[in-house]
């Protein structure tokens, strides 16, 4: 296990890595402000599940794997990229559905939620890559570096569900006017949709 000076280091980095809005926030946010504090927590869920994945790939070096593999890293990037202009353009598509209907559109199902959640996530080699460069700053070489690579990922996962279950709560109480008006929940669709198109697009674009 990593000293208290060092687990403090971690803490203090990592926090402030996650209190930064990146695309995970941004992803969680837009569910939660059109869709509520539930869908929020289970996209979180989705999300922290792909992260424990990207940890153990860390951790076993299949990350190393695909760091050093241009191939594989496009492959992966632009399935992430594809997906998340998949589920915008369901979003914008919802919302046009909608103009004409007085009554909320039906919820995304929990578990459709949840899944789309996780391949966000895994979908993005940045995040994966990251997590090999990340974890050896914090742990002592020689010392059961595997198991101490494991709990720090936990951690991640431990903070990162803190972190972003907050943005979600946050962006779940400004959707609720939103939510409650026909016009207004339209438009708050439609610009799920935008983000999460917008998501796609940079995410494809990034080397």
């Amino acid at each position: 296990m990593p000293s208290i000076e060092t687990l403090l280091a971690f803490t203090a980095a990592t926090f402030v890595m996650l209190i930064v809005p990146g695309p995970v926030v941004l992803y969680v946010s837009t569910r939660s402000a059109t869709q509520g504090f539930r869908a929020g927590l289970v996209s979180v869920c989705g999300v922290h599940t792909a992260t424990l994945v990207q940890v153990a790939a860390a951790a076993f070096g299949v990350s190393a794997i695909l760091a050093a593999s241009a191939v594989a890293f496009s492959v992966v990037k632009l399935a992430g990229a594809a997906y998340l202009v998949f589920l915008g353009v369901q979003a914008l598509r919802g919302a046009r559905r909608g103009a004409g209907e007085a009554v909320a559109l039906p919820p995304r199902p929990g578990h459709r939620l949840y899944l789309d959640g996780f391949l966000v996530n895994l979908l993005n080699p940045k995040s994966t890559v990251f997590f090999l460069a990340y974890f050896p700053q914090f742990v002592t070489p020689g010392s059961h570096a595997l198991g101490q690579t494991l709990f720090l990922g936990a951690l991640v996962v431990l903070y990162g569900t803190i972190s972003d279950s907050v943005y979600a709560g946050l962006s779940a109480r400004v959707g609720h006017v939103v939510r409650g008006r026909a016009r207004a929940r339209r438009a708050g669709q439609a610009a799920e949709g935008v983000t999460l198109v917008g998501l796609g697009v940079a995410l494809a674009a990034r080397r």
